[in-house]
């Protein structure tokens, strides 16, 4: 057998995947007990709330804390697909497996022709980072559809579309790994899956879309990149408070409204600058469907009126992606996501008291995180501009001029 050719046995990347997941585990399974609030009573009270409630066959229309699409149902309900451990842990032991099924993927990409294991490096220590959370929220399901979805789209266009409706369903930010692609049946694919989905859970469970009110009536969280006005003023006589509301921690008071309204201009504009990329595109690159996507996740979260610790899963996936391929410039964005989640991590949830209080330990840490996350925002979209627009067009010979388009209709 000839072994010149073949890529050597990614060894230390598989211990240190085994290792930081055992910890993780061990920590879900309260084996040790992870410092600050616990992260899995998501899992332990409200999941297996909504579970009881799905479980009839209805959605929870009258719970304003639901406010998921509606094959959110399927993450919550996965646990019982093992009957024998109780609902919390079924529930850590499938996003475990999620989080494998991630790998796997990244490893098989990374033995492709054009591709290198960076990206599965990327995942293994991202996740690590972020700590138990990771595992107390289904967030690690959707984004292992995600980084499918993108594997798939430069070769297999409507499996591509097929998975981000899916995932769309699941959470909503899948969509956004549209933005790079224009071939048709992607979109076809997509859009049909999505309604034939919609369709089938309209009807035949009650209240399907019943999340998009109480999306529509939440506030800035305490963890968003606005909610730093309130921190920062709560030190100069703000005279609001901190109280859990629709689900989150939230703040609530005088120019609440306001800064959310900020937040949603500045989700308008980050989708304006998507379209005049599109608009702008003069070349492309197998990588470039995966940074377009990294690119608008960024926007979409940078922008929100909230940014969970869980959301960095997302980002953290979809980096992964993106350097997976060898000739992909997002290094400097995705190293930035990754210092990011070590942020995260001590905000929440090991100081999040301190967040809360808008105390100068919580404030730092925030400051810290969040000005990590719009620095890669911005580094990761000059280098997209860069690369698909700005920078000279290479000269090649014609017969090598054939490459993959990921934005050429098809």
């Amino acid at each position: 057998m000839d072994m010149a050719g073949t890529r050597r046995f990614p060894v230390w990347l598989l211990v240190t995947w085994s290792l930081t997941r055992l910890v993780l585990l061990l920590f879900v399974f309260k084996v040790f007990v992870f410092p600050g609030p616990d992260v899995t009573s998501d899992v332990s009270v409200i999941y297996q709330g909504w579970y009881d409630t799905l479980s009839t066959g209805t959605f929870p229309r009258n719970d304003v804390t639901w406010q998921y699409p509606p094959a959110a149902a399927l993450a919550i309900l996965s646990p019982a697909l093992l009957p024998f451990l109780d609902y919390a842990h079924a529930f850590y032991v499938l996003a475990f497996l999620a989080d494998l099924v991630v790998l796997c993927l990244l490893l098989y990409a990374g033995q492709r022709p054009g591709k290198i294991m960076r990206g599965a490096w990327v995942w293994v220590v991202g996740v690590a980072l972020l700590g138990p959370t990771v595992y107390a929220r289904y967030d690690v399901m959707v984004t292992a559809v995600a980084v499918a979805a993108l594997l798939a789209g430069t070769r297999r266009p409507r499996l591509m579309g097929a998975l981000i409706a899916a995932g769309a369903l699941l959470k909503v930010w899948p969509a956004l790994l549209l933005a790079g692609t224009l071939k048709r049946w992607a979109w076809l694919s997509a859009a049909a899956t999505a309604l034939a989905l919609a369709g089938v859970f309209a009807l035949t469970m009650p209240g399907a879309f019943s999340f998009l009110g109480f999306q529509r009536n939440r506030g800035t969280e305490v963890e968003s990149l606005g909610s730093l006005v309130f921190h920062v003023g709560r030190h100069f006589g703000w005279r609001g408070q901190v109280a859990l509301n629709y689900g989150s921690v939230e703040f609530l008071g005088p120019y609440v409204d306001w800064v959310s309204a900020a937040a949603l201009f500045l989700t308008v504009i980050a989708f304006g600058w998507l379209l005049l990329w599109r608009a702008s595109v003069r070349r492309t690159s197998p990588h470039t469907l995966a940074d377009a996507g990294f690119v608008a996740v960024l926007l979409f979260t940078v922008t929100s009126r909230v940014i969970s610790p869980q959301y960095m899963v997302w980002l953290v996936g979809v980096a992964a992606v993106c350097l997976s391929f060898r000739a992909s410039r997002m290094t400097l964005p995705c190293g930035l996501v990754l210092a990011a989640c070590l942020a995260t991590v001590l905000e929440f949830p090991l100081w999040f008291g301190h967040v809360v209080a808008s105390d100068r330990q919580g404030v730092t840490m925030l400051l810290l995180r969040n000005g990590l996350l719009v620095l890669a925002t911005l580094t990761a979209a000059r280098q997209l501009w860069h690369d698909t627009v700005s920078r000279p067009a290479p000269t090649v010979p014609p017969q090598a001029t054939r490459t993959q388009e990921t934005l050429a209709p098809s």
